[in-house]
């Protein structure tokens, strides 16, 4: 996934004490001919709180299966994120399609502000 860029360092997960948070689980229907067929798509994201963090998108019938495919595809996605003094080291911006990213540097202990949807 973030082989196309230059300046992401890819991280291998062995040796690390990796952390996963559920993002999001969705239930999505493909109609058949023969009825409608129910699954499931699981977003998790992965970390070792300093500086590693991966995401990944796991599918299945089942929910179970769908979050540890998630785990294991956001295990093959880790990359490094620079921190200096505990926090980012300048502002980034992303946007793909509809969504919008902003990150910002903040000062210790003020953990995660997301809004805006």
């Amino acid at each position: 996934m973030y082989q196309d860029y230059k300046n992401v360092e890819l991280v291998k997960p062995a040796g690390l004490d990796l952390k996963d948070r559920l993002v999001g689980v969705q239930r999505v229907t493909k109609v058949t001919k023969g009825g409608r067929a129910f699954g499931f798509s699981a977003i998790v994201v992965v970390g070792d709180e300093n500086g590693v963090v991966g995401q990944g998108l796991g599918k299945s019938k089942e929910v179970s299966e769908a979050i540890a495919k998630a785990v294991e595809d956001a295990k093959k996605n880790l990359v490094r994120i620079p921190i200096s003094k505990g926090t980012l080291p300048h502002e980034q911006k992303g946007k793909f399609g509809g969504a919008r990213v902003f990150l910002k540097p903040a000062s210790e202990g003020t953990g995660v502000i997301a809004g805006g949807a």
